[in-house]
C-alpha cells in the first residue's frame, strides 16, 4: 500500500518525507488556503520535496472550466495529478483531459455507483471518503470494499485511494479491504508508529545493556 500525506504544509511534507515511508502528497483547496500562498508555487514546492505523485485539485465547476485549470495545473511538474469532483461536469473533465494523457485523481467519492463512473471516465485514481461517511453512521470501509470488488470483476485501472483517514485503523482496514493508497494527515501516520509494548521492550533492552556494560569498569 501507497502512504500519501494529506497536507499542504511544508514542514509536516519535509517530517513525513524525512521517515523514508511517504509515497505521495494530496491537497484540496482548504488545506492550500491555510499556507497563505499562490497554489501553484506551493504545489512545485511540494513537488520538488516528494517523490511520488502530489494531487492539485481544481475549483472551477464547468467540465470546460476544469479542463482549462486541468492543463494548467497538470503542466506544473510531471508529478502532478489533477484532482476533480465526482460530479456531472467533474466526469466530463476527466473523460476529456484522461485522453490527452492527463492523469486524474476523482475525489469526494461516496458510492460504489459513482466510483464506477470515475473507472469508465479513465480516473488514475478515485477517492473514496471514508471517515465523513463514518461521521454519518455509514460504512466507510464497506464502500472501500465494493470499489475493489467491482474493478477487480472488470479489470479497471483505477487506483483505489483511501480518504479521509481519521486513525491508523482507517489506514490497516483500507490495506485489507485492498485500497492501493491510503492518504493521512501526518499526526495519523506518526500515530501507527505508537505501541506501548514497543516502548516497554525497548526500555527493557536500554536497562538491561546499561546494567551489564555501563558498570563494567574501563579496561585499561
Amino acid at each position: 500500500m501507497k502512504i500519501f500525506l494529506d497536507t499542504a504544509n511544508l514542514e509536516e511534507i519535509a517530517r513525513g518525507v524525512d521517515l523514508g515511508i511517504v509515497d505521495g502528497v494530496t491537497t484540496n483547496p482548504t488545506l492550500i488556503a491555510k499556507e497563505g500562498r499562490p497554489m501553484e508555487e506551493q504545489i512545485r514546492a511540494i513537488c520538488e520535496m516528494v517523490n511520488g505523485d502530489v494531487s492539485a485539485e481544481v475549483v472551477s465547476t464547468t467540465a470546460a472550466e476544469m479542463i482549462e485549470e486541468g492543463r494548467r495545473l497538470a503542466s506544473l511538474h510531471p508529478k502532478v495529478v489533477v484532482k476533480v469532483p465526482l460530479t456531472p461536469e467533474g466526469i466530463k473533465a476527466t473523460s476529456r483531459l484522461s485522453k490527452e494523457g492527463v492523469r486524474l485523481n476523482v475525489t469526494l467519492c461516496f458510492s460504489p455507483a459513482q466510483a464506477l463512473l470515475a473507472a469508465k471516465a479513465g480516473a488514475y485514481i478515485v477517492s473514496p471518503f471514508i471517515g465523513r461517511l463514518d461521521d454519518i453512521s455509514a460504512d466507510g470501509m464497506e464502500l472501500i470494499r465494493s470499489i475493489v470488488r467491482i474493478y477487480a470483476n472488470y479489470g479497471f485501472k483505477t487506483q483505489v485511494l483511501a480518504a479521509s483517514v481519521r486513525s491508523p485503523l482507517h489506514v490497516i482496514e483500507a490495506a485489507k479491504a485492498g485500497a492501493q493508497i491510503a492518504t493521512l494527515p501526518l499526526k495519523v501516520l506518526e500515530a501507527m508508529f505508537l505501541h506501548p509494548l514497543t516502548d516497554k521492550g525497548l526500555a527493557q533492552f536500554l536497562r538491561d545493556w546499561e546494567r551489564v556494560f555501563q558498570e563494567v569498569p574501563a579496561q585499561r
